[in-house]
């Protein structure tokens, strides 16, 4: 009798001891790369979506994360993430202009109203047409809308040189990325482009190389732009999300309750990103301000005027893509 008991009783540690191997050879890992510090506002968001992972799907899935480059640069996560060594990847969606070119006009120079009008605009069939077109060539999906994480919170010009107005802004020596599309609009606006990397930024304006750099709120003051160029313009440039890029395959691999979990945990992050970004943004401004830094906010109707021929002109010229100009207007709220 004893030794059927414990014959069982061995069944029984044997059952379970065979589940739990069964559960965690169940539980997948997934790499997460991405080039911030980790205690940079978007490295703790990102810390913060690999948390958020592990707690709604029960340890199911779980994302390690790699800050500072630590699985490269740019163009090698890009073809890790198309080989599914990298899971994760996110970054502006003008990296997926790699793939389909019409991509950069999401960052449209003064194109759109408001945030509010981009994230419509970024809804559009035209819009998730292109990221379909990627999905199924490169191999790269998207986790939720690139709109959801707030960046920046919003775009600034850090400058040298004062102005309330587009004539006051005339002949700005401006630093820029190498974004033809983002350069010729400056140049209609009437600042003379000067192309440069971001890390000589700082340098280039104190040796007077160029007056000012475009910059989402958020990096001036960690950058220190400020003490050479002491002048922060809010002029709202373009709307800035991040795209949360996944290997297309092992997305669709995943059973539609662990994508349902990942798509909370995003959700999530998403709304911790707004608040973040905007007490980050107070608080560099507060700190700014108490080092005698001007901060101004001028309406920017008269660049948005301006811009207006530019598409204009382009979209005659068959350089914008078909039913752009249209899909922008028709994702306008009119009252």
């Amino acid at each position: 009798m004893k030794r059927i008991i414990r014959t069982c009783m061995a069944a029984l540690v044997a059952s379970a001891l065979g589940t739990g191997l069964m559960a965690t050879a169940q539980a997948e890992t997934w790499r997460m790369a991405h080039k911030m510090p980790p205690d940079s506002i978007e490295g703790q968001l990102f810390q913060y979506f690999a948390d958020k992972v592990d707690e709604k799907t029960g340890g199911e899935l779980t994302v390690k994360v790699f800050p500072n480059e630590q699985l490269g640069s740019d163009d090698t996560v890009l073809e890790q993430l198309q080989i599914g060594t990298v899971n994760v990847y996110p970054e502006g969606s003008s990296y997926l202009q790699k793939w389909v070119p019409d991509v950069k006009f999401t960052s449209a120079p003064f194109l759109f109203d408001d945030r509010e009008h981009w994230a419509r605009f970024m809804e559009t069939d035209l819009v998730k047409g292109w990221f379909k077109t990627i999905e199924e060539e490169a191999g790269i999906a998207l986790i939720g809308s690139p709109t959801a994480f707030v960046r920046g919170p919003y775009r600034v010009m850090v400058t040298d040189k004062p102005w309330e107005s587009l004539d006051e802004m005339q002949g700005t020596r401006l630093r820029m990325h190498p974004d033809e599309l983002a350069a010729e609009a400056w140049r209609h606006l009437g600042a003379e482009v000067r192309t440069l990397a971001w890390t000589e930024v700082y340098e280039s304006i104190s040796r007077g190389i160029v007056d000012a750099v475009n910059s989402p709120i958020a990096l001036v003051e960690p950058m220190k732009f400020y003490e050479v160029a002491p002048h922060v313009i809010r002029h709202d440039e373009y709307p800035q999300g991040m795209a949360f890029m996944t290997n297309a395959k092992r997305w669709n691999a995943l059973s539609d309750e662990l994508r349902s979990q990942v798509l909370e945990a995003f959700a999530d992050m998403a709304a911790e990103s707004e608040k973040r970004m905007m007490e980050a943004a107070e608080k560099d401004l507060e700190t700014m301000k108490a080092k005698n830094v001007s901060y101004f906010e001028p309406d920017t109707s008269d660049f948005v005027a301006r811009m207006e021929s530019f598409y204009q002109k382009m979209e005659e010229a068959g350089e914008l893509p078909e039913g752009f100009l249209e899909a922008v207007r028709s994702t306008r709220e009119t009252n």
